[in-house]
């Protein structure tokens, strides 16, 4: 009787949590002394692509053919354009490799597809270049010699041709961020490093008045002169900005450049109108599928039936909840998942009231019935939980490996609620069906409501 009070203690406070994560879009811990936040976390559900609407990009590696490329320079591409499209306001990016040389990127509520598309096919290498005396006008492409060739004498050469000497790169930047002058006009505000202070300030010692190239992938933004030596390890980057642009060049300078040019080689918009209609449709069909499984079960197991239901239902909020909290992007392959793990749920429930029932026909009092029930039962849900998970695991990686999204999606959400099914299974109802039994007085028992 003491377990199962501590067990009923125990559910009753996970099922008060998951609660309060399920009905909350942000959970808030204040101070009881004072006004401040001790804790703060946002759980507003996160939905993906195919329901709430947004961009699928598809970029590949602009490299010549027959060109190699690590699966380290992959993932440093990934986490690089990650952290891009993050700092451009898409919290919920999703960016996988795809293959050998393609990343799949999704951006659901994405308000600006243009500009992502932007951020996302630029290498964002920054070169600050010696012009000598000569400035080149704003969206000039030329050559440097950071990738090779020897410097052009820049008396002589002709500006079509020439091969420009690369003072330094992007990569000596430590921070970067977007400022206004008071007229409006938009720039960027770096800080060097260490070594990047020291030979941004040498060069500028010994080039006053002459000029120095901003140049973005190629392409020249600003030709400022210099017109004192810079050694305090920072400076301006000044030119025809908007505040989009802006951001974004600052954005791709706080997280560095591309190991690999990439380019867009298909892109998708999809509406949030069809992922709105997916959504209602699918929770209508699970909800129909549920009420007719609460109706078998109590229909089919009686009481044993009836505590199932309720064990699901406490299944179904603690899922959520636990959806909500990690987040987990829901899709509609990921509500599949959920949908499926609630049927392992009741799997365990009928296996283990099918063991009761032979142990009640087989003369067990009730009491000997439910323990022999779940003792004999537990190894074959074990077993069959067990290759849920291990399959769920393989789709998982196959999902990482080859940008199959949708199959990550069903897999980790089939995943998760296969364990907690285990949890609702073996301590909910059990704990449930225990409370009722100890509440039965011995020699009243009326084996019909146990389904005999």
């Amino acid at each position: 009787m003491r377990n199962t009070t501590t067990r009923l203690i125990l559910i009753a406070v996970i099922v008060a949590i998951s609660a309060w994560i399920d009905f909350s879009s942000e959970l808030i811990i204040p101070n009881p002394f004072t006004d401040q936040t001790l804790w703060r976390r946002d759980v507003t559900p996160r939905l993906g692509l195919d329901l709430r609407g947004g961009l699928q990009v598809v970029l590949e590696a602009d490299l010549p053919e027959g060109t190699s490329i690590t699966a380290d320079q992959m993932e440093t591409a990934r986490l690089i354009l990650e952290n891009r499209t993050n700092a451009l306001g898409v919290n919920e990016s999703v960016l996988q490799v795809a293959g050998s040389n393609r990343i799949v990127g999704e951006f659901p509520g994405v308000s600006d597809p243009d500009q992502v598309k932007a951020t996302l096919g630029q290498t964002g290498r920054l070169e600050f270049v010696d012009f000598g005396s000569t400035p080149i006008a704003e969206g000039t492409t030329i050559q440097t010699d950071v990738d090779g060739g020897t410097p052009s004498d820049l008396a002589t050469a002709d500006p079509a041709t020439a091969i420009y000497h690369t003072v330094m790169t992007g990569e000596k930047i430590e921070t970067a961020m977007v400022s206004t002058n008071q007229l409006g006009q938009y720039s960027i505000d770096f800080t060097l490093t260490s070594e990047g202070a020291t030979i941004f300030g040498d060069h500028t010692s010994a080039n006053v008045d002459k000029y120095l190239g901003i140049v973005l992938d190629k392409v020249v933004i600003s030709s400022p002169s210099i017109g004192s030596a810079i050694t305090s390890g920072s400076g301006q980057i000044t030119g025809s900005f908007t505040s989009e642009t802006a951001n974004a060049l600052a954005i791709q300078l706080r997280y560095g450049s591309l190991p690999i040019p990439f380019k867009v080689v298909e892109s998708r918009v999809v509406g949030p109108t069809l992922g709105q209609d997916s959504l209602q449709k699918s929770l209508i069909a699970g909800l129909v599928g549920i009420g007719i499984v609460f109706l078998f079960m109590g229909i089919f197991y009686r009481l044993p039936g009836i505590l199932a239901d309720i064990a699901i239902i406490i299944y179904g909020l603690i899922a959520f909840a636990v959806f909500k909290y990690i987040p987990v992007t829901l899709t509609l392959a990921g509500i599949a998942g959920f949908l499926l793990s609630t049927g392992s749920a009741l799997d365990a429930n009928i296996l283990i009231f099918e063991r009761m029932k032979e142990e009640l026909r087989g003369g067990r009092t009730l009491r000997n019935a439910v323990d022999l029930g779940w003792t004999r039962a537990w190894s074959s849900i074990r077993d069959s939980n067990l290759a849920t998970i291990i399959t769920s695991i393989i789709l998982f990686w196959f999902g990482s490996t080859f940008g199959a999204t949708i199959v990550k999606g069903f897999a980790l959400t089939l995943a998760l609620g296969v364990i907690i099914s285990l949890f609702t299974a073996v301590v909910v109802t059990r704990t449930l069906l225990n409370l009722v039994i100890n509440s039965i007085k011995p020699g009243s028992e009326n084996l019909k409501w146990f389904g005999i």
